[in-house]
C-alpha cells in the first residue's frame, strides 16, 4: 500500500488560490497546484462567502489526490441562507424564518456526503428536521407538517432544483410577517388576560392611613396656654 500524505486547508468556498500556504504544502509533493485548486473550487462552490475546511489525501507514488470538503452544521447553513442571526427560542410558536423547498434542496446537497443517508430525499428530510427545531417554516407551513407532504415535491428533488424566483422569495417573506403578526397579537392577548386576572394587592386601612399621614406636612405645634405671656396693661406699668 502506497503512502498517503494528509493536508488540511481552510479556503473560501469556490475561491481557493495559490497562496503561500498552498504552495508550501503542495509544492514539495510535486502536485499540479492549478489542477488541485480547480477541483477544490468545484467542490466548495456551494459555500461561497463561507470558510470551508478541506482535507487532501495525496498518494505520494501515483500523485492521485482525494478531496474531502467539510461543511458547517445544517443549522448554520439555514441561518446563512435566510440571513438569520439565530433560530427561534420557542420554535413551536414563534417563527424565525420561512425557507423554500429549493433552498432546502441546496443545503441538502451540501450536507448529503456527511450525512448517513442513501439519497437526496433523505438528506432533504434531515434539513427539514433542523428547520423544525429552529422555528423555520418550509414553504410557509410548519416544518413538521411539511415533511408529511414531501412526496408532492418529488419532482423538485429529482431535478435538484435550487434556484428560487424573486416573486416566490417575496411571497415567503410576506407569509412569515403574517405569521409573526398573529404570534404578536396572541402574546398581547395573553399578557392582557394575565394582568386582568392577577389580583391587586390592597393596602390595609390602618397602614393606608399611616401612609397618608406621613405624606402630609407636619402641623405647627401650638404653644400651651399657660406659657402664653400675658400682656401687662400700660396703666399697671406706670405704677
Amino acid at each position: 500500500m502506497s503512502k498517503k500524505e494528509k493536508i488540511e486547508l481552510l479556503v473560501e468556498g469556490g475561491k481557493a488560490v495559490a497562496g503561500p500556504e498552498v504552495g508550501q504544502k503542495l509544492g514539495p509533493l510535486k502536485i499540479s497546484i492549478p489542477d488541485v485548486l480547480s477541483k477544490i473550487n468545484e467542490k466548495t462552490s456551494p459555500f461561497k462567502g463561507m470558510k470551508v475546511p478541506v482535507k487532501l489525501f495525496i498518494d505520494v507514488k501515483t500523485k492521485d489526490v482525494e478531496i474531502q470538503v467539510g461543511t458547517p452544521p445544517v443549522s448554520e447553513l439555514i441561518k446563512k441562507e435566510l440571513t438569520l442571526e439565530k433560530g427561534s427560542g420557542t420554535p413551536n410558536k414563534e417563527r424565525a424564518g420561512n425557507i423554500s423547498i429549493e433552498q432546502v434542496i441546496k443545503i441538502a446537497k451540501m450536507k448529503k456526503d456527511s450525512m448517513f443517508v442513501n439519497d437526496l430525499k433523505a438528506a432533504v428530510k434531515n434539513v427539514i428536521g433542523s428547520c423544525n427545531s429552529m422555528g423555520v417554516l418550509v414553504e410557509s407551513i410548519p416544518a413538521k407538517e411539511f415533511v408529511k407532504k414531501i412526496d408532492s415535491y418529488n419532482d423538485y428533488i429529482k431535478q435538484e432544483k435550487t434556484e428560487v424566483s424573486k416573486e416566490k422569495l417575496d411571497k415567503l417573506k410576506f407569509d412569515l410577517e403574517e405569521h409573526q403578526k398573529v404570534y404578536k397579537k396572541e402574546q398581547e392577548k395573553i399578557k392582557a388576560l394575565e394582568e386582568a386576572t392577577t389580583p391587586k394587592t390592597e393596602v390595609p386601612a390602618a397602614e393606608a392611613k399611616k401612609t397618608e399621614e406621613k405624606g402630609k406636612a407636619p402641623a405647627k405645634a401650638e404653644t400651651p396656654a399657660a406659657e402664653v405671656k400675658k400682656e401687662v396693661p400700660k396703666e399697671e406699668k406706670k405704677k
